[in-house]
C-alpha cells in the first residue's frame, strides 16, 4: 500500500516568553525566580494524560532499517525477434535469467525488555539479510532476527546493549472503544535516530476481520483506530492513555493511498504470546493435523441438511483414527462454534485454529441431523 504524507502536529515543548520588567527595582534573583515559576506553572497547565504518556513511552521506540535481497526474473527484452520455431529448434528458445536486487525497507518496532528484545511486524524484517535499529537518543545498532510468525505478521529482534534499554510494558486490560490512543512510529523513515512521530486518535472498533491476502496473514481480532498509520509505521506501539501497549500498528485501509483514519492494530494479548513463543523456540508450532475435510455452507447445503441458515462450517469427510474422529465428528456435520467462538466459514474455522497449538483441547460445537451437540477434540500434530 502507498499512504499520504502526515503534515500535522500534535504538540510543541513549551518555549517560554520574557516577561515585562516591572518598573520597580527588585532583586536579579527574585525577578528570575518568578519568570521560572510562571514556567513551570503554564508548562504544567498543558500537560495532559497524552502528553505524559508521549513523555514516556517515545525513548523505547525505535526505527528500523532494513536491507533484503529480492531475486528478480529478467527476459531479455530482444526475445521476440528470435521467437521463431526453426530458430528454437537449432539454438533454443528465448532465456531468462535471475537477478538479485539489493531492497531498502523501513519500518517501527519497540523495546519490551531492559536487555533488548524488540517487537515489529514480520513484513518489516521477515526477509532481511541486515536490520539496523536507530534509538531516539541518536545510537543505533544491529539486531538479530530471533524469531517470526508470518502467519499473524509479528517478529522479535534482539539487540546486545552496553546498558539497560527503556521499555514498554503490554496492558493487562482489553482496550475500551472510545477511549484515548496515541500511535508512534517513523512514517516514511523521515527522522531516523530522533524521537518517534505522534499522532493520536481514538480505539474506534475492536474484533475487526481483516480479508486474507495473497501472503497468507491472517488479520483476526484486530483494534481498529483513526489515528494515523502511515508507511513505516508497521511495528510501532500503539499505546493507552496511561502509556500501555494495547497494540502493535500494522495496516490501514485506504482507497486514495493516504491514511483515512482507519488503521489496524495487532492486539498486545496477541503479540504478548506469540513474542513468548518466538523467546522460547524462535517460531511458532503450526503443525496442526485434525483429519478435518470441510467447505463452507452454501444456501443449498443449509436447505439440504436443515439448517437455519447458511453459516457455519460443513464436514464433507473425516479421517479414519484422527483427531477429528476420535472427537466424535461426522461427515455431513456443520461446526458453528471452534474454541467458544463461532466460525461462519471455513477461513474463519482456519483463523481460530491459529490461536491453539499441537496438543491442545478445543471445544467444538455443531449441528447433527437438527441437533445442537458439544464435542472436545484433541489437536494432532503433522507427521515430520
Amino acid at each position: 500500500m502507498r499512504y499520504a504524507l502526515l503534515l500535522g502536529l500534535l504538540f510543541l515543548p513549551w518555549a517560554g516568553m520574557g516577561c515585562s520588567q516591572n518598573a520597580r527595582s527588585e532583586e536579579p534573583g527574585a525577578s528570575q525566580g518568578l519568570v521560572d515559576t510562571t514556567q513551570v506553572q503554564l508548562s504544567r497547565s498543558r500537560e495532559t494524560a497524552i502528553t505524559r504518556a508521549v513523555r514516556e513511552v517515545s525513548p523505547a521506540v525505535v526505527s528500523i532499517n532494513v536491507l533484503e535481497v529480492q531475486r528478480i526474473r529478467y527476459r531479455d527484452p530482444f526475445a521476440d525477434f528470435f521467437n521463431d520455431p526453426i530458430w528454437e529448434f537449432f539454438f533454443g528458445g528465448p532465456r531468462s535469467r535471475v537477478i538479485e536486487q539489493q531492497i531498502h525497507a523501513i519500518g517501527s518496532g519497540f523495546v519490551i525488555s531492559p536487555d533488548g528484545y524488540i517487537v515489529t511486524n514480520d513484513h518489516v524484517v521477515g526477509n532481511a539479510t541486515k536490520i539496523t535499529v536507530s534509538f531516539p537518543d541518536g545510537h543505533a545498532m544491529d539486531a538479530e532476527l530471533v524469531g517470526t510468525d508470518p502467519a499473524t505478521d509479528i517478529a522479535l529482534l534482539k539487540v546486545r546493549p552496553d546498558r539497560p534499554l527503556p521499555y514498554l510494558k503490554f496492558s493487562d486490560s482489553p482496550p475500551i472503544v472510545g477511549e484515548w490512543v496515541v500511535a508512534l512510529g517513523n512514517p516514511y523513515g523521515l527522522f531516523e535516530a530522533a524521537p518517534p512521530t505522534v499522532t493520536v486518535g481514538v480505539v474506534s472498533a475492536v474484533g475487526r476481520n481483516l480479508p486474507a491476502g495473497q501472503s497468507g496473514r491472517v488479520y483476526r481480532d484486530m483494534i481498529q483506530t483513526d489515528a494515523a498509520i502511515n508507511q513505516g509505521n508497521s511495528g510501532g506501539p500503539l499505546v493507552n492513555a496511561i502509556g500501555e501497549v494495547i497494540g502493535m500498528n500494522t495496516a490501514i485501509y485506504t482507497e486514495t493511498g493516504g491514511s483515512v483514519g482507519i488503521g489496524f492494530a495487532i492486539p498486545a494479548e496477541k503479540v504478548r504470546r506469540i513474542v513468548e513463543e518466538l523467546k522460547a523456540k524462535g517460531y511458532v508450532d503450526r503443525s496442526y493435523y485434525t483429519g478435518l475435510y470441510v467447505r463452507d455452507v452454501t444456501p443449498r447445503i443449509a436447505q439440504a441438511l436443515g439448517v437455519p441458515e447458511a453459516r457455519g462450517v460443513f464436514v464433507t469427510d473425516v479421517d479414519p483414527g484422527s483427531p477429528a474422529d476420535e472427537a466424535g465428528l461426522r461427515p455431513y456435520d456443520v461446526i458453528i462454534a471452534f474454541g467458544g467462538t463461532a466460525v461462519a466459514n471455513s477461513e474463519e474455522l482456519r483463523a481460530r485454529l491459529l490461536d491453539f497449538r499441537p496438543g491442545d483441547r478445543v471445544r467444538l460445537s455443531i449441528l447433527r441431523e437438527g441437533r445442537r451437540l458439544e464435542l472436545e477434540m484433541r489437536i494432532g500434530r503433522q507427521a515430520p
